[in-house]
């Protein structure tokens, strides 16, 4: 997929920070490295120091046999070792060698070279490398060829920091050159293996989000078997979820965009026909009486199912907006509006008691609570096995609880009318499939568990003797946060 647009990234690139850790980590190995092998090389030069300070002591011992030594060997001796003077002690005796022109120093630093443990050559080699220079040394130690006697030898410290230094800086350029091909080298092994199937998986997914409906830009899947093979066949599984449920989403929506217009048409042609109908009620032939209620509620059931397909179809997705509510006055408002207000057979009880406020959105509560209410209305209405619609059906009840435990409050609505049937209790809830009666359209109670849900709540059926019974379960909200 070349053609993708590449990531551009807010901050420092991934290649950028594999380099740059790279490299520290390597510098980080070789400062630990250099302390020991800056210690080690100053130890080196102090011990080739005392060797050569070893080799005057032989020469001076054998020309001490035969004649006394002159000033001019004496300074040629000391001017090999580059030393001041040297002092060899032997059976408690100390013979010195000085050149003729240098005066002594007033102070000197002792350097003892027997003294070998890591600390003390490390803490010896950054002090000159850091203070040294100007210092005058008195290093101190023993050789197997003076019998391992001691020998002094007094020198300025200048050619030891000097050697120092140029050992550094030998190894800091030596350091940088390793850390840098290193860091080339594993880079390029990890750009290959990690940081380019990596851009190749971010760059799909920037191209996929700005055209998901753009089969073709599905991520390919390699023949990979590690976690970034796992990854790729996930995340082209889960763009052709997504391509299939956007390509079906515009189906549907077409699809519901020609059926509301269906529905519209076929509402305004119901609506012409009920008028034809009431108009036919009145003729007094007896045929015509017996047959007239029955086609007045035919097109009344299917007036109400296209206008509740339109209510859902227009059902706003806009979240609650909670407010401060009185609970009875709102069940008794929507208890007028579901038709039970002078209902000549049902008898609605609000139990709830006066005063009770609670903090939700009164309007889709009131829309949660009418459906249920018109749902028990049409269940108390519906006449039962060997019951005519026009015989009295007195105790018919709608009853409204409130209940209150536990951080929530609880609406209940209950019925004492036939209850659900099995086939409504395996699609409770479900858009179209969870009617309780014949041509119904199950949108009464969707709607209602969506709005209910949209407060954070639960609605639920509960199972009962006789009747249906649901509870609103609400969060007791406080409307100061």
């Amino acid at each position: 997929m070349s053609d993708q647009p590449r990531a551009k990234a807010i901050g420092p690139s991934l290649s950028t920070k594999l380099i740059g850790m790279i490299i520290f980590v390597i510098l980080a190995v070789e400062v630990v490295i250099f302390l020991p092998s800056l210690a080690n090389f100053r130890a080196n030069w102090l011990d080739d120091r005392i060797r050569v300070g070893a080799v005057a002591v032989r020469v001076l011992d054998a020309v001490a046999d035969d004649m006394e030594l002159s000033p001019e060997l004496a300074d040629r001796l000391l001017q090999t070792a580059g030393a001041i003077a040297i002092v060899f002690r032997r059976d408690g005796q100390s013979q010195l060698l000085q050149t003729s022109s240098a005066p002594m120093p007033s102070s000197v630093l002792t350097v003892d070279t027997r003294a070998r443990d890591p600390l003390t050559l490390v803490a010896g080699g950054l002090d000159t490398l850091i203070f040294g220079g100007e210092r005058t040394l008195r290093i101190v130690g023993a050789t197997p060829e003076t019998g391992g006697n001691r020998i002094e030898i007094l020198m300025p410290e200048a050619p030891l920091r000097d050697a120092l230094l140029i050992y550094a800086r030998n190894v800091t350029f030596l350091s940088f050159f390793i850390a840098i091909s290193t860091a080339a080298a594993i880079f390029v092994f990890l750009n290959r293996l990690l940081i380019r199937p990596i851009q190749r998986i971010t760059n799909n997914m920037i191209s996929f989000r700005k055209a998901p409906e753009n089969g073709s830009l599905i991520i390919s899947i390699s023949n990979r078997k590690d976690e970034l093979g796992v990854a790729e066949r996930e995340l082209a599984a889960m763009e052709a979820d997504i391509f299939s449920m956007l390509r079906q989403r515009r189906h549907l929506a077409d699809l519901g965009m020609a059926v509301a217009k269906i529905n519209h048409d076929l509402r305004n042609t119901l609506a012409s026909a009920q008028l034809l109908s009431d108009q036919v009620a009145s003729v007094e032939d007896p045929q015509v009486q017996r047959l007239a209620p029955r086609l007045v509620n035919t097109l009344d059931r299917a007036i109400g199912f296209a206008q509740s397909v339109i209510d859902y179809g227009r059902q706003s997705a806009a979240p609650p907006t909670p407010q401060l509510v009185d609970l009875h006055a709102l069940i008794d408002e929507a208890a007028f509006d579901a038709g039970l207000a002078e209902h000549p057979e049902i008898e609605i009880k609000n139990s709830v008691p006066d005063g009770v406020s609670i903090f939700v959105d009164p309007d889709q509560l009131a829309r949660v609570l009418l459906n249920l209410m018109k749902n028990a209305r049409q269940a108390l209405e519906t006449p039962s096995v060997g019951e005519t619609a026009t015989v009295e059906a007195p105790g018919k009840m709608i009853c409204l609880d409130y209940e209150q435990a536990d951080g929530f409050f609880t609406i209940v609505v209950s019925d004492n009318g036939p209850g659900l049937p099995p086939r409504a209790l395996e699609n409770l809830f479900v858009a179209f499939k969870g009617s309780a009666r014949a041509g119904g359209t199950g949108l009464g109670l969707a709607i209602a568990k969506e709005l209910t849900q949209a407060h954070g709540g639960t609605l639920n059926y509960v199972e009962q003797e006789t009747g249906a019974r649901f509870d609103i379960k609400l969060p007791i909200v406080d409307r100061l946060n």
